[in-house]
């Protein structure tokens, strides 16, 4: 991503997150794609403002899908998948068209990479695989 945010605001978005840690190997692996190329377009023009509402968006994307799973629901839940939804949802209009596909694409990746799992893990256990269930289900409820 292109965040043209000084130090400081970097620090009030993302907190100890750095967005940024993992840029080398996300261009490696797909910055010869379409999505890489618009991901980079759009955030490149965001500000500090831009940056807090995308983050909160997606927290709440995510914190659906956790309530969810706190209150027992399954991931096929309609309150699972619609926080599955709003990820999409979060993703398209933020970042790069994300398609269904594209975003079961991502939820596999989100099992198949230890740190993206870790991040939902650290969460709630059981998280990661909770998220990637909803958004499956969410894919064929479409």
């Amino acid at each position: 991503m292109a965040i043209p945010l000084d130090p400081e605001e970097m620090v009030e978005v993302f907190g100890d997150h750095d967005p940024t840690r993992f840029d080398a190997e996300v261009e490696q692996r797909w910055g010869d794609t379409a999505a890489f190329r618009e991901s980079h377009r759009r955030t490149a023009r965001y500000t500090k403002d831009d940056w807090l509402a995308c983050t909160a968006e997606g927290e709440a994307a995510v914190q659906t899908m956790a309530a969810a799973m706190s209150a027992g629901l399954p991931a096929s839940s309609a309150e699972a998948m619609d926080g599955a939804e709003g990820h999409r949802r979060h993703i398209d209009r933020w970042f790069y068209p994300c398609s269904h596909r594209m975003q079961t694409g991502l939820a596999d990746m989100y099992l198949a990479d230890p740190r993206f799992t870790a991040a939902y893990e650290e969460r709630a256990p059981g998280l990661a695989q909770y998220v990637h269930d909803a958004i499956h289900a969410n894919a064929a409820r479409s």
